[in-house]
């Protein structure tokens, strides 16, 4: 036989106090005194009482619990945004119901099914971009909506994410700097506007210094997501595209990876032949996983304010929530650093 579940009014008959009273102690209300609110916060310890959230809920108008959505959790990219998300949340007051679609336009129908069935606040989304914008149905159930990380084409929705095209950019004038004359590029194959702005700050860097692009130059590194969301990036399948690209006459003087994993892949290839970083082969990544500082020699690569991303979010999907404005739509955008390490700089005597 399982107990009951304790409640308000046991609280309040242990101490000897209204029910109203034990709810505004719990609640922080500022008429309450602070030794009332010692003594009931305390007997809800002992008693383990939990605060029933779907009864609230019912009462406020609001569940305060915000949806996040997101494709993966094995990229560190959204560990950090996760992080981001629930602390800024948790400041707002809000707790956070998580939901993974693993790049799949089908699961994404179902994530927003789930949002409307469980009346969240508002929500936060990173798109498949698979070309359907099932998120529509929030605004019609006036539920706010911020997409985080990618948006959609039609630019009809609050947006927060990073200047993917800036970090590409300034990675690739890097390499110029130092010297790289022939770079090249190993970029993933989905068809995600965060991967056309890597690939578009490239081009413009190139373009800018007056370096062609040869059309094998971006190379797309096939993927393992729709097989294994757990493993989104292989660095086996970098080593084979590498493999190709090292052993040309042409050989590229300095390659700009689209995420970090793709450089475990280079790494190997490059030293199978017998060839160095940076001495042979300036390499930079983009990410700055845990493990970029720890390579040999250690990885230049972009870093991403990914927490920063999460938290703005939620300040602008809490301003929604609470305003209900119809204002035009916001598009936020954070700009990467680059982390300079030795895998581009060449030491000259």
């Amino acid at each position: 036989m399982t107990s009951r579940r304790p409640t308000l009014r046991d609280i309040a008959e242990a101490l000897g106090l209204s029910v109203n009273t034990v709810s505004r102690a719990l609640a922080g209300k500022s008429d309450i005194s602070a030794r009332t609110r010692r003594l009931v916060e305390a007997e809800a310890q002992r008693i383990g009482y939990v605060p029933n959230t779907l009864a609230r809920s019912l009462v406020l108008g609001s569940a305060m619990t915000l949806g996040l959505v997101i494709t993966t959790p094995s990229n560190p990219f959204y560990a950090q945004l996760i992080h981001g998300v629930e602390v800024q949340g948790r400041k707002h007051g809000y707790s956070m119901l998580l939901l993974v679609t693993d790049e799949s336009e089908t699961i994404e129908q179902g994530a927003v099914e789930s949002l409307l069935r469980a009346a969240v606040d508002g929500v936060l989304a990173v798109p498949v971009q698979g070309g359907s914008d099932p998120w529509h149905r929030l605004a019609t159930a006036g539920i706010p909506l911020v997409l985080v990380n990618r948006d959609l084409p039609a630019g009809r929705h609050d947006f927060v994410g990073i200047d993917y095209e800036q970090g590409a950019y300034d990675a690739t004038r890097h390499a110029i700097e130092a010297g790289a004359r022939r770079i090249w590029m190993l970029e993933e194959d989905l068809p995600i506007t965060t991967i056309a702005g890597r690939v578009a700050g490239f081009r413009r860097a190139m373009a800018e210094a007056g370096l062609p692009v040869p059309d094998d130059a971006v190379r797309s590194v096939p993927t393992r997501r729709h097989e294994s969301a757990a493993l989104p990036w292989q660095p086996q399948e970098s080593y084979v595209v590498a493999q190709e690209i090292v052993d040309r006459a042409d050989r590229p003087d300095a390659v700009l990876v689209g995420n970090d994993y793709f450089a475990l892949g280079l790494y190997r290839a490059l030293a199978e032949r017998g060839l160095r970083v940076p001495d042979d082969v300036l390499v930079l990544g983009y990410g700055d996983f845990p493990f970029s500082g720890f390579l040999t020699p250690p990885l230049t690569s972009v870093r991403l304010p990914a927490y920063e991303v999460g938290a703005s979010a939620v300040d602008l999907l809490v301003e929604r929530v609470r305003n209900r404005s119809a204002a035009p739509a916001q598009k936020r955008l954070l700009r990467p650093d680059l982390v300079v390490r030795p895998s581009s700089t060449l030491v000259t005597s």
